[in-house]
């Protein structure tokens, strides 16, 4: 084989490469479906990946100017469709596509979005209902954040007045829509916080969208509302609209109307019950008095409030009859224990050994003070004492 007349370097021949796939214009302008693999971030905020399909693998690419447009957060395994061009990179000599875009394939960019933060914020607990706070009962001050011009603004102030005219209403003028929305929404919020404009507020506008309604579902609106002071009602859209700011809130509201009627209660139930437990009121008072009568009648009646000295005379009888009672009681006491001792001297007397002695009968004792019962209990030259009726006689055994 003889040697080619000539010999290219590889820079040039990725340089020829680069330069053919730079003018074809088929490959210049390409959306390619296929599924995420191998995603990475780098510190320096490129986007690297494969996308892969059932038989080959492209790899690419995504400069930090492209990714930080992406309404959500891609990663591996999800099926999308991206768009961007196809070249060289001549220093590795590999081809890949340098994206400018990434779409979900199958469902919406902005629904992606919304699932992935609300399953994030889901994980660090700000839809945790420990962190709910308590609406206060008969709010002084109610602040508003939504847009001046919007119908929501009207709807709320028509229903506060009608049912709680008592409430100063702060209408907090922001943009609801577009990219100025959030940080003017969230901006609100912590102003009324720091300023202490309120003691309830309500955020939201009318229904439209999941575009119209994307401000409420920014992360920014959702950390505001989650570090409010003040309880926050989320009114967005309409009642099937849900937005990350009604996960948050404190209490989300179907509609701008409902949150109205949640913040305030209705002054004519409020008339009618005060109305109703005034009437009741007087009842139990009149009720109370009817029987503190009646009973002050009765007690009028009686004999001792009409003739107090017969109240004395009655008392001073009951007295000496109370006094005849206890004398006679005292008296058959002492009666009866009189009897008792005489019943009881008598049987005393009678199991007296003195009684036998009476009747000539005599008690021997030894010298010991012990009694002689038979014979054998003494000999001859013992001293013992026989006990009579009246005398002892001391005598000596035989």
């Amino acid at each position: 084989m003889g040697i080619a007349d000539k010999i290219f370097s590889v820079s040039e021949v990725n340089g020829y490469i680069k330069s053919l796939l730079d003018n074809d214009r088929a490959l210049s302008n390409v959306y390619v479906r296929g599924e995420l693999s191998n995603y990475k971030i780098y510190p320096s905020g490129h986007h690297y990946f494969s996308l892969k399909d059932a038989s080959g693998t492209l790899k690419c690419v995504m400069f930090k100017g492209s990714a930080s447009k992406l309404p959500f957060r891609p990663g591996d395994g999800m099926n999308v469709v991206v768009f961007g061009r196809v070249a060289v990179y001549p220093e590795q000599g590999v081809y890949q596509l340098y994206a400018n875009e990434i779409a979900s394939d199958g469902i919406g960019d902005l629904y992606v979005a919304f699932e992935q933060l609300k399953e994030r914020l889901f994980k660090e607990g700000l839809f945790d209902n420990m962190h709910k706070k308590p609406l206060p009962r008969y709010p002084k001050t109610i602040a508003v954040v939504t847009s001046s011009a919007g119908a929501a603004v009207r709807d709320i102030i028509r229903v506060l007045k009608s049912r709680w005219p008592l409430s100063k209403v702060v209408v907090m003028p922001v943009r609801v829509q577009g990219v100025e929305a959030p940080p003017e929404i969230a901006g609100a919020i912590r102003y009324a916080n720091e300023h202490k404009v309120a003691d309830l507020i309500i955020t939201g506008r009318g229904g439209g969208s999941m575009e119209d309604l994307w401000a409420f579902n920014d992360e920014r609106v959702a950390r505001a509302i989650f570090d409010s002071e003040i309880p926050v009602i989320s009114a967005v859209g309409h009642e099937p609209d849900f937005t990350i700011a009604d996960f948050v809130a404190d209490v989300r509201a179907a509609t701008p109307s409902n949150a109205a009627e949640i913040a305030v209660p209705d002054i004519s139930e409020i008339v009618y019950a005060l109305n109703s437990a005034s009437t009741r009121l007087g009842q139990s008072v009149n009720r109370e008095l009817k029987m503190c009568r009646q009973r002050l009648g009765e007690l009028s009646a009686k004999r001792a409030m009409q003739h107090p000295r017969n109240f004395i005379d009655d008392k001073r009888l009951l007295l000496d009859h109370s006094q005849e009672r206890l004398a006679a009681g005292l008296q058959r006491k002492v009666y009866i224990s009189k009897e008792r001792y005489v019943r009881l001297g008598a049987a005393l007397d009678a199991m007296s050994p003195l009684k036998v002695l009476g009747r000539g009968y005599a008690i021997a004792r030894r010298e010991d003070g012990s009694i002689v019962k038979v014979g054998k209990d003494v000999k001859p030259g013992d001293k013992i004492t026989l006990r009579l009726r009246k005398d002892e006689i001391d005598c000596v055994v035989t």
